[in-house]
């Protein structure tokens, strides 16, 4: 059957108004306003913590903790040597700074920390500025002739 004016219809239950409880019995929410008879539920002032499940021990405790997360780790943004030696390729650069980066498509913000890893290999010389090195990609820079510049040291 084809959609048009004369059979249009509002989804199911998009037109449901609020629940309006303690309205009295006719409303079919008077009396215990949908709260059910006694117990925790039912008082007043009665909000329960995520993950509460009625006394038991919750899943979250339940569960063994594993593992540390160090609040003053630094974080940087890793690029190894094979993706800098693809892009050098390609446009013939002979120095990359900190704005380069990004515009290489290297890193995601300007105001990244980069760190140099040593994966892959340069075949061509390139000064490189970044804020870490590791002592592989600093030797194999070296070693095609170009240099490693720390910055923030």
């Amino acid at each position: 059957m084809a959609r048009n004016l004369s059979n249009l219809h509002a989804p199911r239950k998009a037109n449901t108004g609020r629940k309006r409880v303690g309205r009295g019995m006719g409303s079919g929410m008077g009396k215990t306003s949908t709260r059910g008879h006694k117990g925790q539920g039912s008082r007043s002032g009665s909000s329960l913590m995520r993950g509460f499940e009625g006394g038991q021990m919750p899943l979250h405790r339940r569960l063994p903790k594993r593992g540390f997360t160090n609040i003053f780790r630094t974080p940087y943004t890793v690029v190894n040597l094979d993706r800098i030696a693809g892009r050098i390729a390609a446009l013939g650069v002979k120095e990359i700074g900190l704005d380069d980066y990004r515009k290489l498509g290297l890193a995601s913000s300007k105001k990244a920390l980069i760190k140099i890893l040593g994966s892959g290999e340069l075949t061509s010389a390139v000064t490189v500025h970044a804020h870490k090195f590791s002592k592989s990609a600093a030797e194999k820079i070296e070693k095609a002739g170009g240099k490693a510049v720390v910055l923030g040291a």
